[in-house]
């Protein structure tokens, strides 16, 4: 019998049953290869070798799988189909002896009947510049992360003096941390500006239509707001000299066009928008519904393709099953002239669909049914958003006028909804809503006015406004700017996260990231010391070598040899610099009252997260 190794247990199960016993499936539960624990494992004299090790408590795998695969007629490695899959698939080829000129290797974008047996029939050799792409990102950031490690462990402290244990420097979560810092820096150097909204409601002679709101929006043709009371009050009474005029009417059918279907980023994005999930909590429901649940009924069931992506591309077959779908259950009007096509950003790994369900058959409805409610929401939304991005536009009645009274110009907008388009099935949250800066929604169509007409004043809102700093990172935007700036890749944005609040450097208020001091500490130092590592162009270089790599036009090694020299000097530097040195960790300042001594409490670290002491 024909055995297939997958990673994970779960897959396999999947695997097993639409096999129907014809193979026999079993697990490596991920890499049983790897660098090893406790030391560098990086031969930095002999070209950058990697000695790799069998993994800790793999022992027993190990010897199953090499037991099934001596009995075995041919030996299929089945992991998941990217760089860390790929690499997954040598170490398996190396440790169970197995031909690396067989083409043994197989990979499936969704866990389906039909995909697999599909990739049965196209075996392929190992993709060697795959593997290398996944070895020079592992040595690299063992190099960065162990060698910074050491230095931040050994130079950062607590005001007692403690040594503050668990610190952490890293290609990634460096840069993702600087992204943090910054943004707290526009922050506390954020000046609040003072100004005032005014906003009259209208209406027109006849009083044929209901009132309707406007914004002082211009000063003739130069945008305008008061900025203080007194120039607030002498504008009102301007106004109450001159007559509200119609100056400009612009009527027309908007459209808006349907999102594309989810990447690993945007998924991660709209599962925190709309669902309130963190980045690793989403990748990790979204992981079990592409390798398959056991569901209520007894069965195990995959539902997504594969989740680590940043492609909006998707099969035709996928597409003409959507068109049908969307036909059969909307109507042909729902249906677009031309099929949507999505363009892939630049610098996106192409390699995989976007994420979107298996089979369409398995609506939300009938997988209501067999999920939990967390891994139902968010099968809902990559269904709703794959059949939205395949749907025709949304229309909108929109309508834009000017109102002019002694050259203050007052705009209103307003939009109907004429044909639902792809807003029957999905509501894209980030989508700009068609209202003014201060929110008065467009909600409703306004009169049918032309210019020329006059309107009479029903009442004035005066508003004192201040303008608003901008709003810390959350989870889903700053996946987003580090998607935005090229910093890491679909595989690494929900690790980053979930890194940089394991090691407290950052600690989550509501949904806003906010940095600690500790946190302050670590980017200072990376930024005085590693200038190249905190910097986000020269992380965002190191992406592109990797693909570089994966695409065999650079050698792995000497993208190592490149980086390290620098690397290796400010490493030396520092240490020579801060020998004797030991940066002290201000303590953080609570509101909390110490009921003993009457001082603020303040925040410290142990074993079980962040507390509050005297």
């Amino acid at each position: 019998m024909d055995l297939i190794i997958v990673e994970s247990p779960s897959k396999a199960k999947t695997i097993s049953k639409y096999l129907k016993g014809k193979y026999k499936v079993d697990a490596s539960a991920g890499h049983i290869r790897d660098l090893p624990v406790h030391t560098l494992g990086v031969d930095i004299k002999n070209n950058f070798e990697p000695k790799y090790v069998n993994s800790e408590g793999k022992e027993d795998i190990i010897k199953r799988l090499t037991d099934e695969t001596k009995k075995a007629d041919n030996v299929y490695l089945a992991t998941d189909p990217d760089r860390e899959g790929e690499a997954i698939s040598w170490h398996l080829q190396t440790v169970l002896g197995l031909d690396e000129n067989k083409e043994n290797r197989i990979e499936f974008n969704e866990v389906s009947q039909k995909a697999i047996q599909k990739a049965l029939e196209h075996p392929r050799k190992i993709n060697y510049n795959l593997v290398d792409a996944q070895q020079a990102r592992r040595v690299l950031d063992r190099l960065v992360g162990y060698k910074l490690s050491t230095l931040l462990n050994h130079k950062i402290e607590d005001t007692d003096g403690s040594a503050k244990r668990s610190l952490s420097g890293g290609r990634v979560q460096s840069v993702a941390l600087r992204l943090i810092v910054e943004r707290e820096r526009e922050i506390q150097a954020f000046k609040p500006e003072e100004y005032w909204n005014l906003t009259a409601e209208l209406q027109d002679r006849p009083k044929a239509y209901s009132p309707f709101k406007a914004l002082l929006e211009k000063k003739e043709t130069k945008k305008y707001k008061p900025s203080s009371a007194e120039e607030a009050e002498k504008v009102l009474k301007e106004l109450e000299n001159g007559e509200y005029v119609v100056s400009k009417v612009k009527k027309a059918v908007a459209k808006s066009h349907a999102p594309a279907p989810f990447t690993t980023s945007s998924m991660q994005q709209d599962a925190s928008n709309k669902l309130g999930f963190s980045s690793p909590e989403t990748m990790s429901l979204a992981q079990h519904l592409y390798e398959g649940i056991e569901t209520e009924n007894g069965d195990h069931i995959a539902f997504i393709t594969y989740m680590r992506t940043d492609s909006v591309r998707i099969s035709a077959e996928a597409q003409q099953n959507a068109l049908a779908r969307i036909r059969a259950v909307y109507g042909e009007e729902y249906v677009p002239e031309k099929p949507n096509y999505y363009a892939t950003k630049k610098g996106a790994q192409d390699a995989h669909e976007a994420v979107r369900p298996i089979d369409l058959e398995m609506t939300p409805e009938k997988a209501k049914k067999l999920l939990d409610r967390k891994h139902f929401a968010l099968y809902k939304l990559i269904y709703e958003r794959f059949l939205a991005s395949q749907m025709a536009e949304a229309k909108y009645n929109s309508t834009q006028m000017e109102i002019d009274n002694s050259g203050y110009v007052f705009k209103a907008s307003g939009r109907v909804l004429l044909f639902a388009g792809y807003t029957k099935v999905y509501e894209d949250v980030a989508a700009p809503k068609k209202e003014d800066e201060e929110g008065i929604a467009a909600a409703k169509l306004l009169p049918d006015l032309k210019e020329g007409d006059k309107l009479d004043l029903v009442s004035m809102q005066k508003e004192q406004k201040f303008t608003k700093p901008p709003l810390r990172y959350t989870d889903a935007s700053l996946v987003k700017a580090m998607e935005e700036k090229g910093i890491g890749r679909p595989s690494t944005y929900a690790p980053t996260v979930s890194t940089i609040l394991d090691r407290e450097y950052v600690v989550k208020e509501g949904k806003y990231l906010h940095i600690t001091n500790l946190g302050r500490v670590v980017t200072q130092l990376m930024e005085e010391r590693f200038s190249d590592i905190a910097d986000l162009k020269f992380t965002a270089n190191m992406e592109k070598k990797l693909d570089d790599v994966e695409e065999g036009t650079v050698n792995w090694k000497s993208v190592l040899r490149d980086f390290y020299g620098d690397f290796e000097e400010n490493l030396k530097k520092a240490e020579k610099d801060l020998e004797g040195v030991y940066i002290k960790v201000p303590d953080e300042v609570s509101e909390e009252i110490c009921p003993v001594c009457g001082r603020n409490l303040v925040v410290k670290s142990g074993r079980f997260g962040r507390f509050l002491a005297c």
